[in-house]
């Protein structure tokens, strides 16, 4: 059996992200003076479908391949909201779906789905070789408690920054690999 090396890269910086307002799909990344690393030739990109992260994914490779299954956590009515107007306006719906991983206050998706839906593309995800994919910190999130087999109410206490790294194994399971 061949092995797969997997690295999650959080999108770069954006200005919802500065100003502390939750994503919408067309958002785009601040300017970056230059490549965060380098990716080599022989590795096969893929990419979240949402604008950030193929803008993101283009700094490391021409040829890029969007995979659906990496969309950031759809946050239904709540998209493209600050997180301060949630807090005045819906404080409880808030802090129903920061505490509970099962609840969709927004309408979209619940952490919960998100996670079920990583497990699904881990479970899936065969083919030898290194790939680099570009997603979001939720998602990254998802794929940390699937992998070690935590709690969901663990995602909180894990902070993703931008371009931050996750890098994964596997050989028969999935592994997370600390360098």
């Amino acid at each position: 059996m061949k092995a797969i090396r997997l690295t999650l890269i959080c999108h770069a910086l954006t200005q919802a992200q500065k100003t502390g307002r939750l994503h919408r799909p067309q958002d785009s990344v601040l300017a970056l003076g230059e490549q965060p690393f380098v990716v080599l030739p022989d590795v096969h990109v893929l990419t979240a479908p949402e604008r950030r992260a193929g803008e993101t994914a283009a700094w490391f490779s021409t040829q890029v391949q969007i995979e659906p299954v990496l969309a950031d956590c759809d946050l239904g009515s709540w998209q493209g909201l600050a997180l301060k107007q949630l807090q005045d306006e819906q404080p409880e719906a808030l802090a129903l779906w920061l505490q509970d991983p099962h609840s969709a206050p927004h309408g979209g998706e619940s952490f919960a789905a998100l996670c079920q839906r990583m497990a699904g593309w881990l479970a899936a995800f065969d083919t030898p070789g290194e790939w680099l994919a570009v997603t979001h910190p939720m998602v990254i999130r998802a794929v940390m408690v699937q992998v070690l087999g935590c709690p969901m109410s663990a995602s909180g206490r894990i902070d993703v920054l931008p371009l931050s790294r996750l890098e994964l194994s596997f050989t028969g399971q999935w592994r997370l690999r600390v360098g």
